[in-house]
């Protein structure tokens, strides 16, 4: 069952939910478009508001379910931890796209609420909190991937302490996915929350234009 569960987690976290739903309703390839990256952020700004949050929906059961079910099944917490962290890899490195995922964040957020929902819903609170003081998607992922394995630490619900390891793997690698966000944060140059993407030549006109038609679908 466990070895089940692991490919499970690993096929439906490489499922590419904003490609799908960006070519199918919006005619849009997020790939080529925006930021190039496959997560809800680009999707909302290239294809519109419906299929960015159907993406992010989307992104969090890939990470929900197959973490659910291993809570359900199984007995050991490094299993289902292993689970939480298989779904969220196949998500950056997606066997179907030549392992080229996204960021993992919304993928994250699903497993950490199968793993802790309360530590989950207040490492939400931390992303609201920043991205409304500051603007930026970015920065409050990175904020709430910090934030989780600390509430995890001090939950006093929480009775699996190896779930932290994991929990500090899965927020690593979202730094590591961020990094050239963090270095934009560092300089200046990185896009707030409903700003136009800072595109430069006709290419950029014209995904700037592309997604503001979209959007107005949306």
């Amino acid at each position: 069952m466990t070895l089940f569960l692991l490919i499970l987690a690993y096929f439906l976290g490489a499922v590419p939910t904003g490609i799908l739903l960006a070519k199918a309703f919006g005619d849009v390839d997020t790939r080529t478009m925006g930021s190039k990256n496959i997560g809800a952020t680009n999707v909302y700004r290239t294809a519109g508001k419906k299929l960015g949050i159907l993406t992010l929906l989307g992104d969090i059961l890939k990470g929900l379910i197959p973490v659910v079910i291993a809570r359900h099944t199984l007995d050991s917490p490094f299993w289902i931890g292993a689970v939480a962290l298989a779904a969220f890899l196949e998500h950056l490195y997606p066997v179907y796209l030549g392992f080229k995922g996204g960021k993992g964040v919304a993928t994250g957020l699903g497993a950490f609420i199968a793993l802790s929902p309360l530590s989950a819903f207040l490492s939400i609170l931390v992303f609201v909190v920043v991205v409304y003081l500051w603007r930026y998607i970015s920065l409050g992922s990175l904020a709430a991937a910090t934030a989780f394995p600390v509430f995890l630490a001090l939950n006093p619900f929480s009775h699996y302490p190896i779930y932290i390891p994991f929990a500090v793997v899965i927020g690593g690698l979202i730094f590591y996915r961020h990094r050239e966000n963090i270095q934009r944060l560092l300089t200046g140059k990185e896009n707030k929350f409903g700003q136009r993407s800072k595109t430069t030549g006709d290419e950029g006109t014209k995904t700037e234009d592309q997604g503001k038609r979209n959007e107005d679908k949306g």
